[in-house]
């Protein structure tokens, strides 16, 4: 639950001043979320069907389509839409595209080539456990 819709939710029993300094928000705040509420719940609307027009093109190309390929489409449908948006809504809704990467391998062994010697002849193997008192 938002701050603000908690002050909303109990402005009547408390008043708007008392919450607001108690959750730590600016009554200005407040005020101003409640004066866009409007345009969120439109633009919330608009986002929803965007992810399903991204969700349908998605479909249609098998899974493959990521962000930029899906900006393009929904483009030549004659939407206008920035691939930063449709990335957005494609992590909100869960949606990926196929990534066709090769692994690089840099170092190959030649398994029948010698091993280094050990020129040194240092010995690793602990000669005493000691547990420490902690």
């Amino acid at each position: 639950m938002n701050r603000c819709q908690f002050v909303q939710d109990h402005q009547r029993r408390f008043g708007v001043k008392r919450l607001c300094d108690i959750l730590g928000i600016s009554r200005s705040s407040f005020y101003y979320w409640r004066r866009t509420a409007a345009a969120r719940a439109v633009r919330q609307i608009a986002e929803a069907k965007l992810a399903a027009r991204i969700r349908t093109v998605h479909q249609e190309s098998d899974g493959t389509y990521g962000a930029p390929r899906i900006t393009a489409e929904l483009r030549d449908k004659g939407e206008r839409i920035n691939h930063k948006r449709v990335a957005r809504i494609m992590r909100t809704i869960g949606v990926e595209g196929l990534r066709l990467r090769r692994r690089h391998r840099t170092t190959v062994p030649d398994p029948a080539a010698a091993k280094a010697p050990d020129l040194i002849g240092r010995d690793f193997t602990a000669t005493q456990v000691t547990l420490s008192a902690g």
